[in-house]
């Protein structure tokens, strides 16, 4: 990470994670298509369940990408004893976190979804959905904590090969599992939720294999291992803004949810398709990133100030062209997207409208996104975070309830480019004042 020549190092680097994430935002996708053949009220389901699984992978991948930044950094420092401590705390953290969401699978689920609506059909098939991928999250969020550790080695073929096994896998079940084929029998919408857990395993048996398997920089030994106050600090200093920061979506989506169900639950399933969309534009960006942090880590830490630079600098332009593609695709070809979810007339109606307006943002989002990894590498999560928080819920929910209360529906959509643009002019600033008194005198 400190030779290579930029252009093939991101390429390296990220390129795996690219293909990965872009596949698992397919998987979503064709399980939204299956689950929309269900019924409009079964999508609508999916979506209210959609911000508890958003939360599972924000605290997974946030425990993650802290993970991943205090190896790198370590890893550029010749501390190799704490990178190898750093893993093991990955493993145990991985087996708290499922603990809490299986409790809250248990016992939460069912208060959560009837915060949003009074039908029992909506509830039955929330909760029947919800129930099972909490319960059965133990798997996804160890993957991904074996995932980042390999990432922070400079690995990024192996996190692609098992992200890729279990993307396969549940687009395989789903069709299976949901109507009966092939003489399974016909689950409805938790066989959905049943190939997701499924999957999950798969992905994460083979990345058990691939990270005790072969040789990495990364060398845990179980007997070994006693857990350390200092370096669950060193993980969450930059993981837990970096939870915060992607539950802020969890959360709003929720506040989302609860203020389209006022007007009427087909709101709430374009407001799904969108995020399932949006998901194959956005996840490139972020496999880009994965990428491109432990280089930036890296780098920060051999102070080589040139390579550090010229990598965000190039970052930041794929990951602009990325977006203005997407937006490209939303602005032209909103009808045909949605004819693919089994749309109905309102739904198309209300959906056309919404993906062209959301749409507007995404180059914006483009920098502010490879910004913000920028700022997690150097080792300033907080700073991510409050970021990301004035942009989620102290801009998008405030002017989603405005724009909903005053003029409906149909304008409550320009809540995300209107918080874009507030978000995008304090990044500027911020990354100029952390170059000044970070990068600049590297």
């Amino acid at each position: 990470m400190g030779i290579m020549p930029m252009n093939k190092l991101i390429a390296t680097m990220s390129f795996p994670a690219m293909l990965s994430m872009l596949i698992q935002a397919l998987y979503n996708i064709v399980d939204s298509i299956f689950v929309s053949r269900i019924s409009e009220n079964a999508l609508a389901a999916v979506t209210l369940v959609f911000p508890i699984q958003m939360l599972m992978i924000s605290v997974g991948v946030g425990t993650g990408v802290g993970l991943s930044s205090l190896i790198a950094r370590r890893l550029g420092q010749k501390r190799f004893g704490d990178a190898n401590d750093s893993a093991m705390h990955g493993f145990m953290i991985a087996i708290i976190n499922w603990i809490v969401f299986a409790l809250f699978g248990l016992l939460g689920i069912g208060p959560f979804i009837r915060l949003f609506s009074d039908d029992p059909e909506l509830i039955w098939l929330a909760v029947r959905f919800g129930t099972i991928v909490t319960v059965g999250s133990p798997f996804v969020f160890m993957q991904i904590n074996i995932e980042k550790t390999l990432q922070a080695t400079g690995n990024m073929l192996f996190p692609m090969i098992f992200n890729i096994v279990g993307a396969v896998t549940n687009i395989i079940l789903n069709p299976i599992l949901i109507f009966g084929m092939f003489g399974a029998p016909a689950l409805g919408i938790a066989g959905s939720a049943t190939a997701t857990v499924i999957s999950q395993f798969l992905a994460m048996s083979l990345a058990l294999f691939m990270f005790f398997g072969f040789k990495h920089a990364v060398k845990p030994n179980f007997r070994e291992f006693r857990p350390k106050r200092r370096i669950f600090s060193d993980i969450y200093s930059v993981g837990l803004p970096s939870i915060v920061m992607q539950a802020i979506m969890s959360f709003t989506i929720s506040g989302m949810n609860a203020i389209l169900m006022q007007f009427t639950s087909t709101a709430v399933a374009v407001l799904g398709v969108y995020f399932r969309i949006q998901s194959l534009i956005f996840m490139p960006v972020f496999g880009l990133n994965q990428g491109v942090l432990p280089i930036i880590g890296y780098n920060f830490g051999a102070r080589n100030k040139a390579r550090l630079l010229e990598c965000y600098k190039k970052a930041c332009f794929v990951a602009v062209t990325i977006m203005l593609i997407g937006m490209t695709a939303f602005q032209l070809f909103p009808l045909q997207i949605l004819h693919i979810f089994n749309a109905s007339p309102d739904m198309l109606h209300i959906g056309s409208r919404a993906l062209k307006i959301i749409s507007i943002c995404f180059v914006p989002a483009g920098f502010a996104i490879v910004s913000t990894t920028l700022f997690q590498a150097l080792g300033h999560g907080v700073l991510s975070m409050l970021l990301s928080l004035m942009r989620q819920l102290l801009l998008i929910l405030p002017f989603c309830y405005l724009l909903a209360r005053f003029w409906g529906v149909d304008y409550v959509w320009f809540c995300y480019p209107m918080a874009e643009i507030f978000t995008v002019a304090l990044l500027c600033f911020y990354v100029r004042r952390v170059y000044r008194k970070e990068i600049k005198n590297l």
